[in-house]
C-alpha cells in the first residue's frame, strides 16, 4: 500500500520524458493502492471487519485521491504538449488510456466502499430503535430481584450505545467524503474526456484533410490520364481519317486515269 506520496505538480513541465515518467510512475502507485483498497472493502462485513481496517481503508483512499488529482492535472499538461515525435504522441495516448481504466477502478471501488458503509449506517439505527427499555416491564417485585444485575446490564448497554453512536457517526463521515470524492472523480473523467475529444476532433479534421489532399491529387492524376488518352485517342482518329482520305483520292486517281 503506497502511504508515502508527497504530491505536488511539477513545475517544469518542458520535458516531455520526465512528465511522463513522473504519470506513468502514478498510474503504478494508483493501481498499487486501488487493489490494497480493493481487498480491505471486501473484508468489510466480514469477522475480519474492524475499526483499525476502516481507518487503514479512509487513510489510503485519501492518500489515493490526492494523486489522482495530481496525476490528472499532470495529465493535463502533457496533452497541451506538442507531439511532434510519432513516439510522443503513442506514450501520450497510452498514458491517457491507462490512467482513464485505473481513475475507473479506484472509482468502482469508492461506490463499493460507500455502499457497505451505507449499509452498515442503516443496521446500527434499526438495532438502536429496537434497544427497549430493560425496566419498562415486569413488576416492582421482579425489578426488585432484578437488582444490581439490571443496573450493570444498563450501564453496559449504555457504554455499548454511546461507541455505536461514535461508531456511526464517523461511518456517517466516511460516508460523506467518499460521496464527495466520488464526484471529484467524475469531474476529472469529463475535464479528460472533453479535452480527448477535442484533440481527437482535430486530429480527425487533420486526417480528413490529408485524406482530401489525397483524394484531390488522385483525382487529379485521374484526370490526366484521361485527358492524354483522349488525346492519343483524336489523333488516332485523325491519322486514320487522313489514310481513308488517301485511299479515297487514290481509287479516283485510278479510276480517271483508267479511264
Amino acid at each position: 500500500m503506497e502511504t508515502s506520496y508527497q504530491g505536488g505538480v511539477i513545475d517544469d513541465v518542458d520535458n516531455f520524458q520526465s512528465l511522463s515518467q513522473t504519470i506513468a510512475s502514478n498510474i503504478k502507485k494508483i493501481s498499487h493502492n486501488v487493489s490494497s483498497m480493493s481487498k480491505m472493502v471486501n473484508q468489510l462485513q466480514t469477522p475480519q471487519d474492524s475499526q483499525e481496517l476502516r481507518k487503514q481503508l479512509r487513510q489510503i483512499q485519501n492518500y489515493t485521491q490526492k494523486m489522482a488529482k495530481d496525476t490528472s492535472s499532470m495529465i493535463m499538461d502533457l496533452m497541451k504538449m506538442p507531439t511532434d515525435q510519432p513516439a510522443n504522441k503513442l506514450t501520450r495516448d497510452r498514458l491517457s488510456d491507462e490512467y482513464m481504466a485505473t481513475l475507473n477502478a479506484f472509482q468502482a471501488t469508492q461506490r463499493t466502499a460507500a455502499q457497505k458503509t451505507k449499509e452498515d449506517v442503516r443496521k446500527v439505527k434499526a438495532q438502536n430503535i429496537n434497544i427497549g427499555d430493560p425496566f419498562a416491564t415486569g413488576s416492582n417485585r421482579e425489578l426488585v430481584e432484578m437488582g444490581d444485575t439490571n443496573v450493570r446490564k444498563q450501564e453496559q448497554l449504555t457504554l455499548q450505545s454511546e461507541r455505536e453512536m461514535l461508531e456511526l457517526e464517523q461511518r456517517e463521515r466516511d460516508i460523506k467524503q467518499l460521496e464527495s470524492d466520488i464526484m471529484d472523480v467524475n469531474q476529472i473523467f469529463k475535464e479528460l474526456g472533453a479535452m480527448i475529444h477535442d484533440q481527437g476532433a482535430v486530429v480527425d479534421s487533420i486526417e480528413s484533410n490529408v485524406e482530401y489532399a489525397s483524394q484531390n491529387v488522385e483525382s487529379g492524376v485521374q484526370e490526366l490520364h484521361q485527358a492524354a488518352n483522349y488525346k492519343n485517342k483524336l489523333r488516332k482518329k485523325k491519322v486514320y481519317l487522313a489514310l481513308i482520305l488517301i485511299i479515297i483520292i487514290s481509287i479516283i486517281l485510278i479510276i480517271i486515269f483508267h479511264n
